[in-house]
C-alpha cells in the first residue's frame, strides 16, 4: 500500500507533508522546479515506504492510505502514480 494525496491539496500545496516525508517521496517540493504550477502535491508510489506520517502533516486531510481513499476521490491514485510516468 501506498499514500495518496487528493483533492483537498489542490490549490493549497501546504508542503507540510514534504517535510515529514521520510524518503522524500512527495513532489514537487517547494524547491524544486514545477512547484509553482502544479496543482498539488503528488506520492510517488514507487519510493513511498507506507510510514503514514504525512497523512497526519496535511492540515487539509488531503492524504489518505491508498485502501482508504475516499469513493469520490479514488481517481487520485491514479493522478498521483502517473504525475511520476
Amino acid at each position: 500500500m501506498t499514500y495518496v494525496i487528493t483533492q483537498p491539496c489542490i490549490g493549497v500545496k501546504d508542503a507540510s507533508c514534504v517535510d515529514v516525508c521520510p524518503v522524500d517521496c512527495i513532489h514537487p517540493s517547494q524547491n524544486e522546479e514545477g512547484f509553482d504550477t502544479a496543482e498539488q502535491l503528488y506520492i510517488n508510489p514507487d519510493e513511498c515506504i507506507d510510514c503514514g506520517a504525512c497523512e497526519p502533516a496535511c492540515p487539509v486531510t488531503a492524504i489518505f492510505e491508498e485502501s482508504a481513499t475516499p469513493d469520490e476521490w479514488k481517481h487520485f491514485i491514479k493522478i498521483n502514480a502517473d504525475f511520476f510516468k
